[in-house]
């Protein structure tokens, strides 16, 4: 027999903690949830702040030097970056060498037969966000 569903809610100061307390993690995306285009979204610095005073917040960046380091990646290997500065910034945080990232957005591939692209044999991970210069040589 199936259960009668629940219906959704939209959530009050009255009915978040039965969410709080069914959760172990929020995870949001930025763009379309956090802010439209370069505006905040309404309510969003309030909720934000509730959420910062029960739960610890941190960003994708900050998650992905993380999880580089708990998984034991070598410290003496680089890692690739295509995406912003602020991967490059936890990457370093955490001990790591970052490359790519903003500094290869004017750089173009050589799509010439029996052209070898170089590459640096240290790299030994690549992290990939955000990156509005994403190019083919990025994506070597």
């Amino acid at each position: 027999m199936d259960s009668p569903k629940t219906l959704p809610q939209l959530l009050s100061p009255h009915n978040t903690r039965p969410l709080f307390d069914s959760v172990e993690a929020f995870l949001f995306d930025c763009d379309g949830v956090i802010w439209k285009g370069d505006k905040l979204i309404d309510g969003v610095p309030q909720t934000l702040d509730m959420l910062r005073s029960k739960n610890e917040i941190f960003s994708s960046s900050f998650a992905a030097a993380m999880y580089l380091k708990v998984n034991d990646f070598p410290q003496e290997k680089k890692v690739y970056v295509i995406g912003g500065e602020g991967i490059i910034e936890e990457l370093q945080l955490a001990g790591y060498t970052g490359l790519g990232g903003p500094e290869d957005g004017e750089k173009r591939v050589q799509l010439k037969s029996n052209f070898l692209f170089e590459h640096d044999k240290t790299v030994g991970a690549v992290v990939v966000g955000l990156d509005p210069d994403i190019n083919y040589y990025k994506l070597q």
